[in-house]
């Protein structure tokens, strides 16, 4: 089993990164890295399972899920018992917009 940030989340992981170190402290950022990973390690073992993303399961798919963080919104995939990472948002930012944009890239 292992966790793959795809390069989209990578992107969003630094975005997120140097949104966060412009606006809060370093120890925020960490703070909040820590939590990120923390949760994916939960899924990544099958301690915590996420719901579907609403935006896709109300299109017929259901294989995407979600888990929230205190301040982020992430979506992975399993496929053969590991995690794939698809897109790590703020709750502020606009996500039905920011999985349009990763829909319409594929």
């Amino acid at each position: 089993m292992a966790v793959i940030i795809l390069p989209d989340a990578q992107d969003d992981l630094l975005w997120l990164q140097d949104y966060m170190l412009d606006k809060w402290s370093e120890a925020d950022w960490l703070n909040a890295e820590d939590e990120i990973f923390e949760k994916l390690s939960l899924v990544d073992t099958g301690f915590l399972t996420g719901a579907p993303v609403q935006e896709l399961a109300s299109v017929g798919i259901f294989e995407y899920h979600n888990i929230f963080t205190s301040h982020h919104k992430l979506v992975y995939r399993r496929i053969d018992g590991d995690t794939y990472v698809y897109t790590v948002a703020g709750h502020r930012q606009d996500f039905p917009t920011l999985l349009m944009k990763r829909l319409l890239k594929i």
